[in-house]
């Protein structure tokens, strides 16, 4: 089997699919190697590194692609690059197929048996597999500290000759993966931090990393079987409103991260709840790509408004694209190698793991919420 590891499309995306350290193992248990010349330039891998782990440096895309038996990529594969696919191949990338129809329906045609990162089940197995997980992790990281360069004053307490400056308040919305990281890295940074969640599961944790946790009193829990949140009714949204207004109001910085079944963003932050803050507040709202937490949000931009910085970041792991590209990287190896079997990948449809992260499959659209997305559309 050929592993093809192409550039990624796009002027945001500097991560690379492929490290040479996974190329390693990947080689090792049989498999051909071969990237694009230049791939993992922008994460500060060279291909004279990619070439000493065992891959093959190809500087022609259609060479690359045409030839190979499975391609790995971080984002959705653009039309130039599913036109050289070879009909039959696999693809394992984060395809986010809900908000990327155009790319599912051209990968169907194409005959492409398409994964996406995104679908895999959250079962203990697919676990090294999660590059949510691994991405929403940094998001979080790097949420504090856009905050903290941006905000008006000290993280933390300082006591000086010239008197007390006291810590920020610092309000997290959704303890997930990045809300988590997000009040770790603000808690070693010296703030006071609040966090609510609409999953009452994740309190303790709040609690164990020295954080307050708000919560709605309400008999109804948005914690789905697979670890994501689902909507909940209209009355526990009108008390959520009322939480959230009132932390805001108290805090210096918000950071949003909440999501729907990992892709919706739920409307949480109005812009009457933005004006009640403070002058020089902070709101970093993490869930931009997918339209915002907050109402004043504009994906890939800062917005003030009376005099409160609203900032809405795009593809923040891709701003630590070494570290990124390694823990991404590890998790597709991860996922190759637990179905490789006797020199061939075993596509095993009755693997919860196969069947949950597959999306087109033989010509078709088999990932039953992204057919439905289809049919709407």
């Amino acid at each position: 089997m050929r592993i093809a590891v192409p550039s990624e499309t796009g002027g945001l995306e500097r991560r690379v699919a492929l490290v040479p350290e996974s190329a390693r193992k990947l080689v090792k248990a049989g498999i051909e190697v071969a990237v694009q010349s230049h791939a993992g330039e922008a994460s500060y891998f060279s291909d004279a590194a990619y070439e000493e782990a065992g891959a093959r440096i190809e500087p022609e895309l259609s060479a690359l692609l045409s030839a190979s038996d499975f391609v790995l990529m971080v984002g959705p594969p653009g039309d130039e690059q599913i036109a050289q696919f070879r009909p039959g191949a696999m693809l394992l990338t984060t395809l986010t197929p809900l908000r990327n129809l155009a790319a599912v329906r051209r990968l169907a045609e194409r005959q492409i048996t398409a994964f996406s990162t995104d679908a895999i089940p959250r079962i203990t197995r697919a676990q090294a597999m999660d590059t949510l997980s691994a991405m929403s992790n940094i998001a979080g990281y790097k949420a504090v500290l856009i905050a903290a360069n941006e905000l008006c004053k000290y993280f933390p307490m300082f006591m000086t000759a010239a008197g007390t400056v006291f810590a920020a308040k610092v309000f997290v919305i959704g303890a997930g993966v990045a809300g988590l990281q997000a009040i770790a890295t603000a808690r070693r940074l010296g703030a006071s931090v609040t966090a609510t969640d609409t999953r009452r599961v994740v309190g303790e944790q709040v609690q164990s990393l020295g954080a307050k946790f708000v919560a709605v009193e309400s008999e109804e829990d948005a914690q789905t079987e697979t670890g994501y949140a689902r909507e909940l009714s209209a009355e526990f949204y009108r008390k959520q409103a009322e939480l959230i207004a009132q932390q805001c109001a108290a805090s210096d910085v918000v950071i949003t991260t909440a999501l729907i079944g990992g892709i919706k963003a739920p409307r949480l932050i109005t812009a009457e709840m933005v004006s009640a803050m403070r002058p020089g507040s902070v709101i970093v709202d993490l869930a931009a790509e997918a339209g915002g937490n907050c109402e004043l949000t504009r994906p890939g931009e800062t917005v003030v408004y009376n005099g409160v910085k609203i900032i809405g970041p795009l593809n923040l792991p891709s701003t630590m694209p070494r570290d990124a590209s390694t823990l991404y990287s590890r998790n597709l190896t991860t996922f190759v190698l637990a179905f490789w079997k006797d020199g061939c990948f075993n596509l095993d449809l009755d693997d919860e793991i196969i069947r949950g992260a597959l999306i087109t499959h033989q010509g078709q659209v088999v990932h039953a919420a992204t057919k439905v997305a289809l049919e709407a559309a």
